[in-house]
């Protein structure tokens, strides 16, 4: 093995805090892996990892030595990268939200593999928050306001809201023509564990936002059982159109409030801030915008 994958051989065993996690992302036998860091360590003269039982963790020269690596190989990469002939190529880990990958993702890969044939990529499905470099992650793909966070967002998206009732709602309840007909309406709580409490609906008027809060008998913490209460009629819910198109061409769903639609939610993805932006990770947040802007103009 050469100097520079035995770099990023060990830079994966730092990232995973595991020799058999990191013989799994690169393919290479676990034996292997932990020879690949031996030699470094005897190479350099001094001790890189610190090993237990359960952990390995970097010692200080570990992390010293980490941190060049990461470098030098985001320079390699760069360099390579500088000829129009070469494409990227590689191990590309995404973590994404699984029902807007489904929508917006999933229908262009056999596009995108046409043009990047040597990238492979892994999509796991989650909306939680991830440790990007702990979990091998090179990206993720999230919806909504984000919290504060060390990892670098790119928007690649903003997708249009809506808010609707079932028909069975409006015949108990009667189609509010107005914010101000609200009043007596019933909402599905939408459990947010940014805020730790029921969101409220969100309603532009001109330039500004206004909230409101209606009661809700029945509150929920996924999209899918916030389509399927509705649905049933049980209140008043908002949630982005793409979600809700098929709902609404049928009837089971119907739009209200059309000039005070909720406002545009945003969509982006995040990478770690302690590394330069791979190309292989470049080329696909570039094509996923793309993906984004084709679809929504289609829908």
């Amino acid at each position: 093995m050469d100097r520079f994958e035995a770099m990023r051989v060990f830079t994966r065993v730092v990232d995973r805090r595991s020799f058999t996690l990191a013989a799994e992302d690169t393919g290479l036998p676990r034996s292997t892996v932990t020879d690949a860091v031996k030699q470094l360590e005897a190479r350099l003269g001094v001790r890189l990892l610190q090993r237990t039982t359960r952990h390995v963790s970097p010692t200080l020269d570990g992390e010293a030595y980490y941190r060049r690596c990461l470098t030098i190989l985001s320079d390699i990469e760069d360099a390579e990268g500088a000829f129009a002939s070469a494409k990227p190529k590689g191990l590309l880990r995404v973590d994404v939200h699984g029902r807007l990958a489904r929508h917006f993702l999933l229908p262009g890969l056999p596009g995108f593999f046409r043009e990047y044939p040597d990238i492979q990529l892994y999509m796991s499905e989650g909306d939680r928050l991830v440790d990007l470099v702990r979990e091998g992650i090179d990206c993720v793909l999230r919806v909504g306001d984000l919290q504060d966070s060390d990892m670098i967002a790119r928007r690649v998206a903003l997708l249009d809201e809506v808010t609707c009732v079932s028909p069975a709602y409006i015949a108990r309840f009667g189609v509010p023509q107005s914010l101000d007909d609200l009043s007596g309406h019933q909402m599905i709580g939408f459990w947010s564990t940014a805020i730790g409490g029921l969101l409220p609906l969100e309603f532009t008027v001109g330039d500004g936002i206004r909230h409101v809060s209606l009661p809700a008998t029945v509150s929920v913490n996924g999209a899918d059982m916030l389509a399927a209460a509705a649905r049933l009629g049980l209140g008043i819910m908002q949630a982005p159109r793409y979600a809700l198109e098929d709902d609404l061409k049928s009837g089971a769903l119907v739009a209200i409030l059309p000039d005070h639609p909720p406002s545009r939610t945003p969509v982006s993805l995040l990478y770690p801030r302690s590394r330069q932006l791979s190309p292989r990770v470049r080329v696909f947040i570039d094509w996923l915008s793309r993906e984004f802007i084709a679809r929504q103009d289609g829908s």
